[in-house]
């Protein structure tokens, strides 16, 4: 099952790969949710439509109202007929044996399988692609991962509140590992993860997802913090503390004060840049990004989550 939203061509590669498997096309189907229905990807999946016996059924599954990715697996496995379904993204390249691995994993008393992601990243990286590339070593990732269609209907899919593309998966792992569910590794169903460009300075507004952790925080608490984020973002509660003082205190006419916090806001910020920029790429472009994304980042991750816990029930992580 592959949710789209406005990327054809990543698509179409993706689809390429889904359609050299090792296994026998008459036992699986290919499910394209479009979670923006397009006219490319319409067309696209009409010319890629295989013909002829043993090949697998290919269906266009078009989303009339943005969902987000949650809402478009959703919409994917219960339309599947197999009792296995197999999550990927449309900015993958499955490896030709990745559905064999991964449904040779899915043994009788298994509900849930997990594959390799391997993401290409260059040396040294930039810091958006050292950060991105941490997705290789995730526990659990929708990108590559297998699920009984039973398991998916008794805890209800994915949780369509997440409607970025930001811990729906890790929601989706704690419900099973919290019902008793049984989740095995599948080392040899790997799908490749190129990076994809981004533009300048990309980190800011990716800080928006980050509301999304007051849902998981609330609804999975204990394994937030085993498997996220052990204790609260203290750091960039306090870069924002002294970044609120400084004007603060400048308005009062407190101006000893205002200085202080200044200068207590520009070393915090100046020993984050550092730390984000040792082992990274030392280009104009990345340098710069570093040095605009450390100042404001604190601030950005701060505010989201305070609108999380306000969106979903008033606990912040």
């Amino acid at each position: 099952m592959v949710p789209t939203y406005r990327r054809p061509g990543m698509l179409a590669r993706c689809l390429a790969a889904l359609l050299a498997q090792t296994l026998p096309g008459g036992r699986y189907e290919i499910i394209v949710c479009d979670d923006a229905p397009d006219p490319a990807v319409r067309a696209l999946l009409e010319q890629l439509a295989p013909e002829g016996a043993g090949r697998p059924a290919l269906h266009y599954l078009p989303v009339t109202a943005t969902q987000g990715p949650a809402g478009a697996r959703n919409r994917g496995w219960r339309a599947a007929r197999a009792p296995v379904v197999a999550f990927t993204d449309d900015d993958t390249v499955p490896d030709a044996r990745w559905l064999e691995a991964g449904l040779a994993a899915m043994t009788p008393d298994v509900d849930a399988a997990t594959g390799r992601v391997v993401m290409p990243v260059p040396d040294p990286p930039t810091d958006y692609e050292r950060d991105a590339g941490r997705l290789a070593q995730a526990e659990f990732v929708t990108a590559n991962c297998f699920l009984r269609r039973a398991v998916l209907e008794r805890l209800g899919g994915f949780d369509e509140r997440y409607s970025q593309a930001w811990r729906e998966d890790s929601d989706l792992h704690f419900s099973l590992l919290e019902g008793g569910c049984r989740i095995e590794r599948a080392p040899d169903a790997v799908v490749v993860h190129p990076l994809r460009p981004v533009r300048f300075a990309a980190g800011l507004s990716m800080q928006r997802k980050v509301m999304f952790d007051a849902l998981l925080y609330r609804k999975h608490r204990l394994h937030y913090r085993q498997r996220i984020r052990r204790r609260p973002p203290w750091f960039y509660l306090l870069v924002t503390a002294v970044a609120l003082a400084a004007p603060v205190c400048l308005l009062a006419g407190w101006f000893a004060a205002a200085a202080a916090a200044a200068a207590a806001w520009l070393a915090l910020t100046l020993g984050f840049f550092l730390r984000r920029l040792r082992g990274t790429a030392l280009s104009v472009r990345n340098v710069a990004d570093l040095a605009l994304t450390s100042a404001l980042i604190p601030l950005l991750s701060i505010f989201w989550r305070l609108v999380g816990a306000w969106r979903f029930g008033r606990v912040a992580p």
